[in-house]
């Protein structure tokens, strides 16, 4: 307990300083105990301010005799390693020693001379040096005068110095992903096919076809051939523009998107049930997307005319046509080809995996196999806080840029490296969770808004998590909060 008063002392001093920082730790980190205390000395205190260590205390000499031609030397010393500075000594000495000392004695660099039986009031102010921080302070005392030895028995350590920097270092809540029972994935693609006007037929070689074509085989095939997937379905989607009957439409879109498919079965065995199409006779939903991220003139008028679903397609695009004619035109010939296309969508299984070894492997090779379950056994097998702890959850949230969970993980680690704009971006799609908001306290603190913290520490406490509690502490304990 001693100890821990003279700390309690040494920040009311310091709190006086203004550039004083930080004081004696109460423990030893070595042995996780206080330093036997020594009787002898009283109100110990150790400040820092920016340049200097200043060292005080009292050192009490009312039980010590001495014949008159002894004397002994007290000498504080402060190491670390094999490091080590020696601070003025105390010498003391008998009444024929004493006199001897006055008159021929080595009383330079701050050496204080005295008489045994009393207290005598000591300090000293020497430079500060980086490998004080954590340095140990002893006293040593000499009988014999054979000056300073490391590993003198005559050695009482007094404190260990803590001036490492006092930040708010909060725990994290992780949040562990649920395991998928099936991991089903979709590839998904578009393509546009060249089609005669007014044909149905595909012909591979017209025009763009073989590349478009190549897309589609390109997608099915990546996943035949990888031994880890299964394909469960293939499904396709076909889109006409909206210009012309829509009756046409509708024939041109069923047709086409029926003769894709159809080659597409052709040129694989895959059981009738695992095909599937439909198709969209008009595609007025691309349309309006482009013009709403468009700066078409008249941009408004025409998004009215588009949403105007009291009309039919016909008497829509025929109010279009009539009223804008040259947006109508302009998007006639820029905008309505690429409103012809297919949309092709794979759904296949991936199998699952559950060794580390081969996780990791997987990982480095084709990490979108993964799930966030399966990328978190191979986190919870790192050391907490590595680069390559660190790297796992990074690599979830580029595989799963959407998934709260994998936001969440990652701002953790962003939080943890102190990279607070990163942090606010995983944050803004962590969800609403407990954690999430545990989370959000903590860069609130870390950007120094500490009332906002303390209010989501507050709730993320009152959801269950045990965490928050704990952060309000420690910013208690720092001095940022009351």
């Amino acid at each position: 307990m001693k100890l821990q008063k003279i700390w309690i002392a040494a920040l009311a001093v310091m709190a006086t300083m203004g550039t004083a920082t930080a004081g004696i730790s109460v423990a030893s980190p070595a042995t996780g105990t206080l330093p036997e205390q020594d009787p002898r000395v009283r109100d110990l205190k150790v400040e820092r301010s920016e340049n200097n260590l200043f060292v005080s205390m009292q050192l009490d000499l009312s039980e010590l005799t001495l014949k008159s031609n002894r004397e002994i030397t007290y000498l504080p010393v402060l190491t670390f390693g094999e490091r080590h500075l020696e601070l003025p000594r105390v010498i003391v000495a008998g009444r024929n020693r004493y006199i001897q000392n006055l008159r021929h004695g080595d009383l330079s660099h701050g050496a204080r001379l005295c008489r045994p039986g009393k207290a005598v009031d000591y300090s000293a102010l020497i430079p500060y040096e980086q490998w004080m921080e954590t340095a140990t302070l002893s006293l040593f005392e000499d009988e014999c005068g054979c000056g300073f030895n490391v590993v003198s028995h005559d050695r009482k350590d007094l404190a260990v110095l803590d001036f490492t920097p006092k930040v708010f270092k909060p725990a994290y809540a992780f949040v562990t992903p649920v395991a998928e029972l099936v991991k089903t994935r979709e590839a998904r693609g578009s393509a546009y096919i060249d089609f005669p006007v007014n044909r149905t037929e595909i012909r591979p070689d017209y025009r763009r076809n073989p590349e478009e074509l190549q897309k589609i085989r390109h997608t099915i095939d990546l996943l035949r051939r990888d031994a880890d997937t299964r394909i469960v379905s293939v499904t396709i989607e076909g889109f006409a523009s909206p210009e012309g009957p829509y009756a046409n439409n509708e024939r041109l879109a069923k047709g086409r998107t029926e003769a894709l498919l159809g080659y597409v079965r052709g040129l694989y065995t895959f059981d009738a049930s695992i095909m599937k199409s439909s198709w969209v006779a008009e595609d007025w939903a691309g349309l309006r997307r482009y013009v709403q991220s468009s700066d078409i003139a008249q941009k408004a008028d025409i998004l009215s005319i588009l949403d105007m679903e009291n009309l039919t397609p016909d008497a829509r695009e025929w109010k279009l046509k009539s009223a804008y004619p040259e947006q109508y035109r302009f998007l006639l010939e820029n905008v309505y080809p690429g409103l012809r296309h297919s949309d092709y969508a794979v759904e296949y299984i991936i199998r699952s995996y559950t060794n580390v070894e081969e996780i990791k492997a997987v990982m480095k090779s084709a990490p979108q196999k993964l799930s966030l379950h399966e990328m978190n056994v191979v986190a919870q097998s790192l050391e907490p806080g590595s680069d390559e702890y660190c790297e796992v959850f990074e690599v979830a949230v580029r595989m799963y840029p959407d998934d709260p969970v994998a936001n969440l993980n990652a701002a953790n680690i962003a939080l943890g490296r102190d990279e607070l704009e990163r942090a606010a971006g995983y944050l803004a799609k962590a969800g609403n969770t407990p954690e999430a908001t545990y989370a959000r306290g903590i860069y609130a603190a870390k950007g120094g808004d500490y009332v906002e913290a303390v209010r989501l520490f507050d709730d993320a406490s009152k959801a269950g998590v045990r965490q928050a509690a704990e952060a309000v502490a420690q910013l208690r304990e720092l001095g940022l909060i009351e």
